[in-house]
C-alpha cells in the first residue's frame, strides 16, 4: 500500500465549517474509485493549509488519479498547485474492524 499526503497553501484560510462543506461536496467523486482506500480531508487548526491523507492499494492507482486534469483543477480549486508527499505504507492498524492489514 501506499500513503499520498496532499496539501494546499490558501490565498485566505478557510473556516471549518467552509472546509466541511466542501469536503463533503467533493467526497462523492472519490467513492468507488479504483485502487482508493481510505481519503482523510485535513486542515490546520487556522485553516491556512488544506489537503487529504489518501490510502491506496498501489502507486500506479494513485498515480491514474493524480493526472494533469486532476492537478489543473485541484489548483484552481485552491489557488495553489499541491504539496505531494509519498509514503510507503507496510502495515495499517485498523481498530474499527480489529484487524492488522499488511
Amino acid at each position: 500500500m501506499i500513503s499520498v499526503l496532499i496539501q494546499f497553501t490558501l490565498p485566505q484560510p478557510m473556516p471549518a465549517d467552509k472546509m466541511a462543506e466542501v469536503s463533503l461536496a467533493n467526497a462523492p467523486m472519490y467513492q468507488d474509485k479504483p485502487g482508493l482506500v481510505r481519503k482523510y480531508y485535513v486542515s490546520t487548526d487556522d485553516g491556512a493549509r488544506v489537503g487529504g491523507m489518501y490510502l491506496w492499494e498501489s502507486r500506479e492507482a494513485a498515480e491514474a488519479t493524480y493526472d494533469d486534469a486532476w492537478h489543473a483543477r485541484v489548483t484552481e480549486t485552491y489557488g495553489s498547485p499541491p504539496d505531494m508527499t509519498w509514503f510507503d505504507t507496510p502495515v495499517v492498524v485498523d481498530n474499527r474492524h480489529g484487524e492488522i492489514v499488511s
